[in-house]
């Protein structure tokens, strides 16, 4: 194969590889708590007699940007957001323990406190179960409190308290399902140190401004990629020609 043909090859390939991640991170700018993926290129040698010095370009999800979102006040009690590090304990689809920003709660039909996502939200004892009540508070430790169904309103009761946890990054990895767990596949332990905003969500730390001009660096990269390689099928042809001549 052409050397100059394989390296644009190489080249669009990664290049649409990149546009994938920074696509996902437009996709999901209105996503509460969501963290933005980073990606970044870096060359690779051709391994192999004579390709010593031959190279292409690679890419790949070097992590995540763990940056806070906006504040956005909403004023809905079952809405929390965490101030500073830390995340909030849910039960994936599996029923295991992993961790979210996305602070949207909700009440279903039987008591149990869920995510938007319909995920669990697990406490200090697990899952967390609201009584009936005639209001609910969610205190800055991540304390439940509630005001019981046909009780006045100064009697509350602590029902239960959010498992809120702040493992080191480094101990993170994100799933497909965009929740974050612990790479030993273990639980982390709760941090009494952090805290939670109630009446508030984080959105998004996507940058749709900073993406969309990613968006279109990526694809001028795209078409320079595939004018090389026709130019290479380009000089190839006309090498094939010079040859039958002579």
């Amino acid at each position: 194969m052409d050397r100059s043909l394989y390296v644009s090859m190489s080249g669009a390939k990664e290049t649409l590889r990149a546009q994938t991640a920074n696509a996902h991170n437009l996709a999901n700018v209105s996503t509460t708590g969501f963290r933005a993926d980073l990606a970044a290129f870096m060359a690779r040698n051709v391994t192999g007699p004579g390709f010593a010095s031959r190279a292409y370009a690679t890419t790949s999800t070097v992590g995540w940007d763990n940056g806070t979102g906006a504040m956005l006040q909403t004023g809905r009690d079952l809405d929390i957001a965490v101030r500073g590090p830390g995340w909030i304990a849910v039960q994936d689809a599996q029923g295991k323990e992993a961790y979210t920003r996305g602070g949207a709660l909700q009440i279903d039909a039987t008591g149990q406190l869920r995510t938007d996502a319909g995920l669990p939200v697990v406490g200090e004892g697990g899952p967390v179960l609201i009584p009936p009540s005639a209001a609910l508070q969610i205190g800055v430790d991540g304390t439940v409190s509630i005001v019981p169904a046909g009780q006045k309103a100064t009697t509350v009761a602590n029902v239960a308290r959010l498992k809120l946890v702040n493992p080191p990054t480094s101990d993170l990895e994100r799933g497909t399902d965009g929740l974050f767990r612990l790479k030993s596949a273990g639980d982390a332990a709760s941090d009494p140190a952090v805290r939670v905003a109630a009446g508030m969500l984080e959105s998004s730390n996507v940058n749709a401004a900073s993406a969309m001009v990613d968006m279109i660096e990526l694809s001028r990269r795209f078409d320079l990629q595939v004018k090389s390689m026709k130019a290479a099928d380009d000089n190839a042809r006309a090498a094939q020609s010079l040859m039958r001549m002579t």
